[in-house]
């Protein structure tokens, strides 16, 4: 039997502006937008190839609580230059060095999962994207 991880709800204060930073900015697909007339409202958008979607959920007072969501691209520089012109504030590339710490630049042998960016909502919910080159087509 297949386990398969389809969705994760974000908690967001404003859901316009959740959903316009993420498909405008981030250029998710919006798959759902549902409202039953009342205050509830449900968005779900998808990241480009992924198999797996956000929820954004109005939740003002768990706004920004998600941290350390990731995504793998193939390509870190292109994944930056798509967020930069969606007007997305982005982290430059760092890696983590043999004492752990964050330096700013690619990973010396762009090994998989070696280099990374990050950036957060308007909300404040936390983003890391992750390099894998191994799986450029």
């Amino acid at each position: 039997m297949d386990w398969k991880l389809e969705t994760i709800v974000v908690p967001v204060a404003d859901v316009d502006r959740a959903k316009a930073f993420y498909s405008e900015g981030c250029g998710f697909a919006v798959d759902v937008d549902f409202s039953n007339g009342g205050d509830f409202r449900i968005v779900q958008l998808t990241p480009p190839g992924s198999a797996c979607s956000i929820t954004l959920m109005r939740e003002e007072a768990r706004a920004g609580a998600v941290q350390g969501l990731h995504i793998v691209v193939p390509d870190i520089d292109a994944a930056r230059e798509t967020l930069v012109k969606g007007g997305v504030d982005v982290s430059e590339p760092y890696f983590h060095g043999p004492d752990g710490s964050q330096t700013t630049g690619h990973h010396p042998e762009r090994v998989d999962f070696g280099t990374y960016l990050s950036f957060q909502d308007p909300d404040g919910n936390g983003w890391l994207i992750q390099e894998v080159p191994s799986r450029r087509p």
